[in-house]
């Protein structure tokens, strides 16, 4: 991929999508798809906020049926299977153990239960999956000895039992944002990360014609012209609005905190769920060795470039998690690392922000005399390529032409055309015994069908065999990012195009080498790579209050 920013001359598109996150990736692909030319422009780097802030699950929403959400789930739950068929690599199945105790109602047996027999029901196609590993099976429920057999470290103290489901985990949300981007440039979309919108171009005073960005990485300016213009900005989606009209004519945004932790490994198979005597819920999930925990969920007031997570928010989430989980002397030391983000939410008929919904909103911004202009608010991961099909729906109207139905359900996302992710899995180690075999099965994970191409940068190269982490990483990752996949820092190469740094600090000694090499092929100056080094450290440091 190339940054289409960096060229000479102007841009004129059918389809501008602000925002390089899930929501605007999607976008842009479904855009694509159907024959429109498009442009995506983020002011920082792909997935670099909301969309990197996961619990790293795909999922139907389980905790929505307590709003009845019915149509919500039934569509999450359809949009999970799709993501299992056009993302076999990065998207599988994962057994869920739900606790039954006496602390809370939503723990009670027959309550969850109830919730898991409808929740079935709502997916009655999940046997339907490309891939016949990929078929999640109904629920059932383990009594009190299968679960301590299972999960040693839940809490006797109260325990009845437990109750198996399924949902999905993506095992690097990141990289299947960036899968979707790559499948929009497949198909003909001009792509720029680090490309801020500075002011929009307004046309006969109320029609918004375009946007002048700058190039945040060479202070250059451009301008950019389209038909529609999709704001895709998520918690910072008030803030473009009040860009496009000056004089902060909308209305703010409600936004919801959300932290994660990581720590020593806690829980073996199963991602462990338990619901708070507040009716909170928590996770915990078995992700590389160790142990995700989240999510908290409480509103955030503030603007969103100066959200931070803070001391008091991580020892929040420890507090509950040792009211219900294990022997209850998790504590700040244990975290090997955190992260946090916000989430734009699109209602306000609740007072906390965990019994909002998560439904989203296509909001035609001419009903505010922004003729061009389409905002997109809320929803979720899982649904967001079925929100994009959504939302060319008024694409279509707004431009008075056939632009076709979608087929990105029925496509495979770039990379991950694999009809038999086990046999994929087993053919990339068998045919590949010169590196080991940690390294390959990572890399054909992570990079579905282009992991060939990593292999044959390291046998060019031996140097860039080098492995870097318990994963099996290897440093020709790092020059695949540079030069094929538009990392332009050092935090985009060790949180978002690799693992590297995703467990925490990776050593001193693994950060100066893929520094070294990342500096070696942008040119960076030695203050540049020490800024770089700098910066990507500040991210690492627990916060302090």
């Amino acid at each position: 991929m190339n940054r289409f920013i960096e060229e000479t001359g102007n841009e004129k598109v059918d389809v501008l999508v602000i925002g390089g996150g899930i929501t605007g990736a999607a976008m842009a692909y479904e855009a694509a798809t159907r024959g429109l030319s498009v442009a995506l422009v983020e002011k920082k780097d792909f997935s670099s906020a909301t969309s990197a802030v996961t619990s790293k699950l795909i999922h139907g929403g389980l905790r929505y049926l307590n709003n009845l959400e019915f149509g919500l789930v039934r569509e999450s739950l359809r949009e999970r299977k799709t993501l299992e068929n056009i993302a076999p690599n990065f998207v599988y199945p994962y057994p869920m153990m739900w606790i039954h105790a006496g602390t809370s109602l939503k723990n009670n047996k027959w309550f969850i239960k109830t919730g898991l027999f409808l929740y079935d029901i709502l997916s009655f196609d999940r046997g339907r999956t490309w891939d016949a590993s990929k078929k999640i099976p109904s629920h059932t429920t383990i009594s009190v000895q299968e679960v301590l057999i299972k999960e040693p470290n839940v809490r006797r103290t109260g325990l009845k039992g437990a109750s198996i489901f399924y949902d999905c985990t993506s095992i690097f949300p990141e990289r299947l944002t960036l899968a979707f981007i790559q499948s929009a440039v497949s198909f003909g979309a001009r792509v720029a990360n680090y490309t801020k919108v500075e002011q929009f171009l307004v046309d006969g005073g109320h029609h918004l014609r375009g946007v002048e960005v700058t190039d945040v990485l060479r202070g250059t300016t451009r301008t950019l012209t389209a038909d529609i213009i999709i704001n895709c900005t998520g918690p910072w989606a008030d803030i473009l609005l009040d860009l496009a009209k000056p004089g902060g004519v909308s209305d703010q945004l409600r936004r919801s905190e959300g932290i994660h932790i990581i720590t020593k490994k806690l829980v073996n198979s199963h991602v462990v769920g338990y619901t708070t005597e507040k009716g909170r819920h928590f996770f915990l999930i078995p992700w590389r060795g160790h142990t995700l925990i989240g999510t908290t969920d409480k509103e955030y007031l503030g603007n969103p470039d100066d959200y931070r997570v803070t001391k008091e928010s991580i020892l929040e989430l420890i507090d509950e998690v040792n009211e219900s989980f294990g022997d209850g002397t998790l504590c700040l030391d244990d975290v090997l690392y955190y992260y946090g983000g916000l989430r734009p939410l699109v209602e306000d008929q609740t007072e906390e922000t965990y019994r909002t919904s998560r439904r989203y909103e296509v909001y035609d911004n001419a009903a505010d005399g922004l003729e061009g202009l389409i905002t997109v608010e809320g929803g979720k991961y899982t649904t967001s390529r079925n929100l994009a099909q959504t939302t060319m729906t008024l694409v279509e109207k707004k431009l008075s032409r056939d632009i076709g139905r979608s087929f990105t359900d029925r496509l495979p996302l770039y990379g991950c055309d694999i009809t038999d992710m086990n046999e994929f899995l087993f053919s990339a180690v068998r045919n590949n015994r010169d590196f080991g075999r940690d390294t390959v099965a990572y890399l054909a994970r992570t990079y579905g069908t282009r992991y060939t191409s990593i292999l044959a940068l390291a046998r060019e190269d031996e140097s860039l065999r080098e492995i870097l982490n318990e994963d099996g990483e290897i440093l020709a990752q790092v020059l695949y990012a540079v030069r094929e996949e538009m990392a332009r820092s050092l935090s985009d190469i060790m949180f978002r195009r690799t693992g590297i740094a995703t467990l925490g600090h990776p050593g001193d000694e693994v950060m100066k080498k893929v520094a070294s090499l990342a500096a070696r092929e942008l040119n960076w100056s030695h203050e540049r790579l020490e800024r770089e080094c700098d910066a990507f450290l500040e991210l690492l440091k627990l916060p302090v209050s």
